[in-house]
């Protein structure tokens, strides 16, 4: 019998025995109550509470504008809705950086105000010292190494990483340290398969993909991408399951038309 069938409640230990026992860990995003419902009803194992709401839900171009408060607002209504998934919280950026103090008072905050399970933060070597007390106050802690969106300044683009030599060794040292440092999962994003497999072997932690090929232990897409509300963006690793950016167009000009049409309400329809 799968892990996953018979758990009532994902935990950071249970993501841990599917890792174990080869059973392949499903991750999606959510931002809101009726959606985080809908996603946990229908047995995902993760969800995340993205700081890609940056993007999708308020309109910004870059992960970056998204406040703390903001995503203690998304993660306290993805709460409310769940039972079984775990939750992860983003912490947005310049939350965390380069201060483990403010990194700390930045996790407890979103436990403490939403009721998720756990954060998630981008960075290598440079944010271990950040990890290590977050997880002082029994935080667990998920990493995030690749394409770290945060650090799209730095980079100056979202295309694949780490294709370089230089780059992939590096990535594999940080994959190390972030297992080290106490990370219970790990999210790789956008770097060739190959290189995404070779960690996912040589670390004992769960690593979750995002455009980083089927040799990882899980994978992870934004919801709006994934049922096709965004028609906009179209990754090479994204498989739309649903096209509703088209259905939900439909329907409201179908309501439209109703009204205008003296079709709606019709009496059956009315008190």
């Amino acid at each position: 019998m799968s892990v996953h069938k018979e758990v009532k409640k994902v935990t950071t230990n249970v993501l841990q025995e599917m890792k174990n026992g080869g059973e392949k860990i499903s991750m999606l995003t959510a931002y809101d109550y009726t959606m985080a419902k809908i996603v946990d009803h229908a047995g995902i194992d993760v969800i995340l509470v993205g700081d890609s709401a940056s993007n999708v839900m308020a309109g910004h171009e870059t992960t970056l504008p998204i406040t703390l408060d903001q995503m203690i607002y998304h993660a306290s209504s993805v709460v409310r809705a769940v039972d079984r998934a775990l939750i992860v919280v983003d912490l947005p950026f310049g939350s965390y950086q380069g201060n483990s103090k403010e990194a700390l008072n930045s996790s407890i905050k979103i436990m403490k105000e939403s009721g998720a399970h756990a954060v998630k933060l981008e960075g290598g070597r440079e944010v271990r010292e950040s990890i290590e007390r977050i997880l002082t106050a029994g935080i667990p802690v998920m990493g995030h190494l690749g394409l770290t969106p945060q650090s799209i300044y730095k980079f100056g683009t979202y295309n694949v990483r780490a294709k370089e030599e230089v780059e992939a060794i590096k990535l594999m040292e940080d994959a190390k340290i972030l297992e080290q440092a106490g990370c219970f999962a790990l999210v790789l994003e956008k770097i060739p398969a190959k290189l995404a497999e070779q960690v996912a072997k040589s670390i004992t932690i769960p690593v979750i993909g995002i455009g980083a090929g089927g040799g990882v232990d899980g994978q992870v897409l934004v919801f709006h991408d994934m049922v096709g509300l965004n028609n906009e963006f179209n990754p090479r690793f994204l498989r739309r399951y649903l096209n509703l950016y088209d259905d939900i167009t439909g329907a409201v000009g179908q309501y439209i038309k109703d009204i205008k049409s003296k079709d709606f309400p019709n009496s059956s329809e009315q008190y």
